[in-house]
């Protein structure tokens, strides 16, 4: 079971409290994760990734065992913390400004 904690407006989107957990089939990539998560909460398409390149949205991070592994491939497998469910994917909403 893959655990994934998303910013307050995707969790109200997805009418969800807190953490998201999922059942992803094989490896667990930011891909699977990514796919297991819109395929339980179709609203969420196209708000973490383009729908068609499946490129992560300019604004989103995601963050995994202290490390931003927004840069990493989506095909990458994630730490083995996440992957066994010991440790949450965070989904982050960055900000910009000055």
């Amino acid at each position: 079971m893959i655990r994934v904690v998303l910013p307050t407006h995707l969790r109200r989107l997805a009418q969800v409290g807190g953490e998201v957990q999922l059942e992803v089939q094989g490896q667990a990539t930011q891909q699977s994760v990514l796919d297991a998560l819109e395929a339980s909460y179709p609203m969420l398409r196209g708000t973490i990734r383009d729908q068609v390149s499946h490129q992560r949205r300019a604004f989103i991070r995601f963050f995994a065992c202290e490390q931003d592994l927004s840069l990493d491939s989506p095909d990458a497998p994630l730490p083995d913390a996440v992957a066994t469910g010991a440790e949450p994917l965070l989904v982050v909403g960055a900000m910009a400004g000055g």
